[in-house]
């Protein structure tokens, strides 16, 4: 364990000087890890991929202030989220921008999805619209509330990890995880109860 801190700090020190091949090895070491996380909010690869990258931009311009008070890892992770929320908001204003030209009848040009290159099979359809409905759940959610639950049920931190990266107790995320799912039940119950 010393070991591995002591390897952080030299890392942290080579990176302060500018250090292109330290910054080459903490991008390959940890790019999976934040293109995860930005896919598991955006939910869309591109986007995942320009935020990802916005990262370790940020990462590699803001390196002078990092202060060791938690691990690399985590200030990166904690980075890589609120790039991904601070995304998630300009497309929201986006969005209701469209709504409101759409309302008065101003013309514009509008974000359309893309439309899908392949028909899926029935089964593959239907998965993809119940990841759709849980995302939509999700995104619903407080925005605390979905963090905590993203980095719990999709990318598979413990409790613990995810109060170091939000800067939260234990007993704080053990609760917005609990909250959440609560309103995850209620919210696609609802759902499920139109259809039957």
């Amino acid at each position: 364990m010393l070991i591995l801190v002591d390897m952080e700090t030299e890392l942290i020190a080579n990176l302060k000087t500018g250090n292109s091949k330290s910054f080459a090895d903490l991008v390959a070491t940890h790019q999976d890890r934040v293109l995860n996380i930005c896919f598991s909010f955006v939910h869309n690869k591109q986007d995942a991929e320009d935020v990802a990258q916005e990262v370790f931009v940020e990462v590699f311009q803001s390196i002078q202030n990092f202060r060791g008070e938690a691990k690399l890892s985590t200030w990166i992770n904690r980075i890589a989220i609120n790039r991904s929320l601070d995304l998630l908001r300009k497309k929201k204003r986006k969005k209701r921008m469209a709504q409101v030209r759409n309302l008065l009848s101003i013309s514009g040009t509008v974000d359309e999805p893309p439309a899908a290159e392949n028909m899926l099979p029935d089964r593959m359809y239907e998965q993809q619209e119940r990841a759709e409905i849980l995302s939509r759940a999700v995104n619903s959610l407080p925005e605390n509330q979905a963090i905590a639950i993203t980095l719990s049920k999709y990318q598979d931190y413990d409790n613990k990890e995810i109060a170091e990266i939000m800067g939260l107790t234990l007993s704080a995320v053990i609760s917005l995880i609990h909250r959440a799912k609560k309103n995850l039940y209620r919210n696609l119950f609802k759902y499920y109860k139109k259809f039957y």
